[in-house]
């Protein structure tokens, strides 16, 4: 039986794993070579001219900023503002707590839809900024309700003592609540991460600026539209006059190269905060 289980759990690993290897191996071939077929497991002939091009396109390495930033600041002010909404959500003196929770909680049910929240960022002038980047998403009530079980678990002598101490809400939400609660951080931290890193959708909507796209929107046109003519085309003539030895570069094996860019980054922050991963991701599945 366990010989099954295992099995079963080798394949579905595989099934999982393979994909993203199979487009490594591909970014790292000849691209004409790749055209032959027959690629799987390993690069048949060694070639880095697809990540040359990848990296002598000024508007990927700048979309590769962009997602940088927008990441970063965004997964730091959201985390923040979500925590702190959490943990006024826990006072139980706070006068209309039931119906705010109740407002949070038809939220995740109930949405406007496209057409008015494209009006509302419109609205609010936040078309071709990077700021549409952050604050329509600033706050979770998912991630709010996490933070605000987390919250609900820790010791009430801990707000009590620095009440005592002299702290105020601020105070005792900063030096005590928050150093307290790095594995819920750290897990919806790398959850917010990974969707302001992977979400292409909203700057299709809201940024006409080609200067404001992310990678990942970078990415999504370069798999829907043959654009290495043009990438190529703005290369200067020193990048042109080297490409001429580049003619193993297709549209398959660059799309390749790019997609492995947009991706590893992300991965590479797994390490970090997994030691924290599996004790946050059970904050709330018990009660006692």
């Amino acid at each position: 039986m366990m010989f099954f289980i295992y099995l079963l759990l080798i394949l579905l690993g595989f099934s999982t794993f393979y994909p993203f290897w199979n487009g490594l191996v591909i970014s790292l071939n000849n691209g004409m070579d790749t055209a032959l077929g027959g690629i799987t497991f390993w690069p048949r002939v060694w070639s880095l001219e697809n990540y040359q091009v990848v990296f002598q396109d000024d508007r990927i390495a700048n979309a590769f900023l962009i997602s940088v930033l927008r990441t970063v600041v965004g997964t730091i002010l959201s985390v923040l503002c979500t925590a702190i909404f959490a943990y006024g959500m826990t006072k139980k003196e706070l006068i209309g707590r039931k119906f705010y929770m109740l407002m949070c909680v038809v939220t995740m049910y109930f949405g406007g839809g496209l057409i008015p929240t494209f009006l509302v960022v419109r609205g609010l002038g936040l078309m071709n900024s990077f700021w549409v980047f952050i604050i329509p998403g600033l706050i979770s009530v998912w991630n709010m309700i996490i933070f605000r079980t987390f919250f609900m678990g820790l010791p009430g002598g801990l707000e009590e003592s620095a009440k005592i101490d002299g702290c105020g809400n601020w105070a005792t939400f900063f030096r005590i609540i928050l150093p307290l609660s790095g594995p819920v951080i750290a897990t919806l931290g790398l959850f917010t991460a990974v969707a302001h890193w992977n979400e292409w959708f909203l700057p299709s909507i809201y940024i006409t600026n080609e200067k404001l796209l992310p990678i990942q929107s970078m990415l999504q046109q370069i798999l829907s539209t043959n654009i290495m003519t043009e990438q190529m085309s703005k290369l200067d003539s020193a990048a042109q006059s080297r490409l001429e030895t580049m003619k193993s570069v297709t549209t398959k094996s660059l799309s390749m190269a790019t997609m492995m860019v947009a991706t590893l980054p992300i991965i590479a922050v797994y390490p970090f905060v997994q030691k924290y991963f599996v004790k946050g991701v059970m904050v709330g599945s018990l009660k006692e």
